[in-house]
């Protein structure tokens, strides 16, 4: 194996560009000649993942043999950005689990993790500026230390996976008040927070500011979507101050998001917000802001046209808890839909499956991203021109069934391709290949 560079900085755009040369094998072993050349350690890792998916253990001669050599391939990603979400407030995930994911991301060669850690249900993680904020979390026993979160952080590192922090303000926060009350509208009106008191600001601020010693990665998620303001137009206090300020619930949201993206900046981050922001106030976003389209399709078209990057997340197709989406529609789903322009294109930095947490934890979380996120995970990776069209149930189809074979074998709970509904067992006896 060469690698040029030996530097071990992980972001988005890191070069994962490889060279693999495989010498024909002689029926008996694959000792013969194998090398991989990338530039970057990252690269190595899907060199070597790519490898190791050649290779396939022959019960006839009893040797582990690379499929089909000679092997001369060059690959590289087509999109920067690769990611998958987990969602640890609708129910919490032990650090095993969340390890577990991480290393099947890299058999797909994912590239970023989305950490969903917090939602209105639950505030799992330790906040040390503010250590009464995890008091939100559904028990003691369901929480992540700062120590956890720099586990689960460098155990992606060393497979090559960001780790994408997001807290979801203003909406979605209701968590945060067990620990301090202050930051509820009202105690019988709990979000989205309060906006009128500069300490919830003050807690956004500490919350960022201690979250970044523990992801180094450039890019972080503040949410902002399904903010229902019905609490700013009762609160009193709130109605009174949107008076004075001359703003609308409309306005204030605005004014929120705007201020949020402000402290994640300052703490050098880039903000990504779901894209309920774009679609209300785009002109006032801040122009490093990445756009998370989900709601459906034409966002990101919208978005880039005026200056944004996006992500494509559109629910109809990548949002795994949607269980009767089959695995054809999630293999079909095109980010650049609409996007013809090269210049443009750039701006699409990739795509993210969703796997939403209300009806998943660790019983069955890996069988409902499994092997969906597979057929996204190829989507994202290979050229467009690679990508199989026409009749896909005779091309991708195979390629997914072999890869969620590979997957069991490595103990990873992945579900049936085909089934009607996602996570289903087996609906009666056959290969592992075929159903």
């Amino acid at each position: 194996m060469f690698v040029v560079s030996g530097l071990l900085q992980l972001q988005l755009g890191v070069d994962e560009s490889y060279t693999l040369l495989a010498a024909k094998t002689d029926g008996q072993s694959i000792v013969r000649e194998v090398i991989i050349e990338a530039n970057t350690i990252y690269g190595a890792l899907r060199g070597l993942e790519t490898f190791s998916q050649l290779c396939s253990f022959d019960y006839d001669t009893k040797s582990v043999q690379i499929y089909k050599a000679p092997w001369h391939i060059r690959d590289k990603p087509r999109f920067a950005y690769r990611g998958l979400l987990i969602d640890t407030s609708r129910h919490y995930l032990p650090i095993g689990v969340i390890k577990q994911i991480i290393e099947s991301m890299s058999y797909a060669k994912l590239n970023v993790l989305h950490w969903h850690i917090i939602d209105e249900q639950s505030f799992p993680l330790e906040v040390p500026s503010y250590p009464k904020l995890w008091k939100g979390s559904y028990t003691k026993r369901e929480r992540y230390s700062v120590e956890d979160a720099y586990e689960i952080v460098s155990f992606a590192k060393g497979r090559g996976i960001n780790v994408m922090a997001e807290i979801d303000v203003p909406g979605h926060a209701r968590s945060w008040g067990i620990g301090y009350p202050a930051l509820w509208p009202s105690h019988t009106c709990r979000e989205p927070l309060d906006l009128t008191k500069n300490f919830t600001f003050d807690v956004i601020s500490g919350i960022l500011t201690d979250m970044r010693k523990i992801f180094p990665f450039g890019l972080f998620h503040l949410g902002g979507d399904e903010v229902n303001t019905d609490c700013w137009n009762s609160a009193p206090h709130i109605k009174k101050w949107l008076l004075n300020q001359n703003m609308t619930a409309k306005d204030a949201y605005q004014y929120f998001v705007l201020r949020a993206q402000e402290i994640a900046i300052s703490k050098n981050w880039t903000p990504v917000n779901w894209e309920e922001t774009f679609n209300t106030f785009a002109s006032r976003l801040n122009p490093r802001t990445i756009v998370h389209n989900w709601l459906g399709g034409g966002v990101c078209p919208k978005a880039i046209a005026q200056g944004f990057r996006c992500i494509f997340s559109n629910q109809g197709f990548w949002y795994l808890d949607h269980l009767d989406v089959p695995w054809d529609d999630v293999y079909n789903a095109e980010p650049l839909e609409g996007i013809t322009d090269a210049s443009e294109q750039k701006l699409v930095i990739g795509g993210e499956v969703c796997m939403w947490g209300e009806t998943a934890d660790t019983s069955d979380i890996q069988q409902t991203i499994w092997p969906r996120a597979a057929a996204a995970a190829e989507r994202l990776w290979s050229r467009r021109e690679a990508i199989s069209s026409g009749n896909i149930n005779s091309t991708a189809l195979p390629r997914l069934h072999y890869f969620r074979c590979l997957l069991n074998g490595r103990g990873v709970h992945a579900a049936p391709v085909t089934n009607e509904y996602a996570r289903q067992p087996p609906i009666g006896p056959g290969s592992c290949y075929v159903q």
